[in-house]
């Protein structure tokens, strides 16, 4: 394991160059309570992350040492390949954390701040570590190597820092079409109907295009960020578990049957067990009709 360096302790110092240089030059996408709250979301992660990612890597090892399926060895090809799978591993996770409310759950933190900008990248959870990593078992299962896996998701992590900013327009078309940039990544942060849970990519953008979730950024739509309904406050406590909070009152709260609690966990957030909640796909219905009735 030593081999494979821990790049995101660092990718730190340049977060917070980056951080300063934006905010210098776009200083009016930062508040100060905003901005502090994002960087405490981080700090947060980070160290919560000793232990999470203590835990993941046990997994990883675990099923890769006793479970998998071939042994593909560390070479240029074989990085090459889990770039890929890698990348397609956090579509899904990143599309589910939209689509299933127990995923959602930890993944809304991202999605709170009502600011666009490099510190909103580091708005990260303190929740998800302990169980989103169930989307990449299937690398070691199939014979990655754990460190290969844990570095390669460290290098998603640190690509999609610079897509969090205003500051870049647009890319060049053709880099615009392969990859996730500061475009495509405004719309997934947007809580405009036309835009929600859309553009779900790590690195490329090939996964939206090609299984369907794909927006481009609208020159007559300006992104609107933050939730639907958003949740108002900078505490970073509230921030971390008050969907959480939420979702359980949801399951043990009121008169319904023990399937409907149980599909509070899995359905989509949004939906309510007695018809009277609406899902993104509802509200972007209702925001295309409309369109079409002007």
């Amino acid at each position: 394991m030593t081999e494979f360096p821990q790049i995101i302790l660092f990718a730190i110092p340049v977060f917070i160059l980056a951080i300063l240089l934006e905010l210098y030059v776009a200083s009016k996408n930062y508040t100060t309570k905003d901005s502090i709250a994002s960087i405490s979301m981080g700090i947060g992660n980070v160290l919560l992350g000793f232990i999470s990612k203590g835990i993941v890597l046990a997994c990883f090892v675990f099923v890769y040492t006793n479970f998998r399926f071939f042994t593909i060895p560390i070479t240029w090809w074989s990085f090459i390949l889990i770039f890929f799978l890698d990348d397609l591993a956090y579509y899904w996770f990143h599309r589910i954390s939209h689509e299933c409310r127990l995923f959602w759950a930890s993944h809304i933190v991202h999605h709170s701040s009502k600011h666009y900008n490099l510190s909103t990248a580091l708005r990260q959870t303190w929740s998800g570590g302990f169980y989103t990593f169930i989307f990449w078992l299937w690398l070691p299962l199939f014979g990655f190597h754990p460190g290969m896996i844990m570095l390669q998701m460290s290098v998603s992590l640190i690509y999609q820092f610079w897509i969090h900013t205003e500051a870049i327009n647009k890319m060049p078309k053709w880099f615009e079409a392969i990859f996730n940039t500061p475009s495509h990544h405004r719309v997934h942060h947007g809580s405009n109907p036309i835009y929600l849970d859309r553009n779900h990519a790590g690195i490329l953008i090939i996964w939206d295009r090609l299984f369907g979730t794909f927006q481009a950024e609208l020159s007559s739509e300006k992104v609107v960020y933050g939730l639907v309904v958003d949740i108002e406050t900078y505490n970073p406590v509230k921030i971390a578990f008050l969907e959480w909070k939420e979702l359980l009152k949801d399951v043990f709260l009121g008169d319904k049957s023990f399937k409907k609690r149980l599909l509070y966990f899995f359905n989509p957030p949004g939906w309510r067990h007695d018809g009277t909640g609406k899902l993104s796909d509802d509200l972007r219905e209702e925001y295309l009709k409309s369109k079409d009735e002007l």
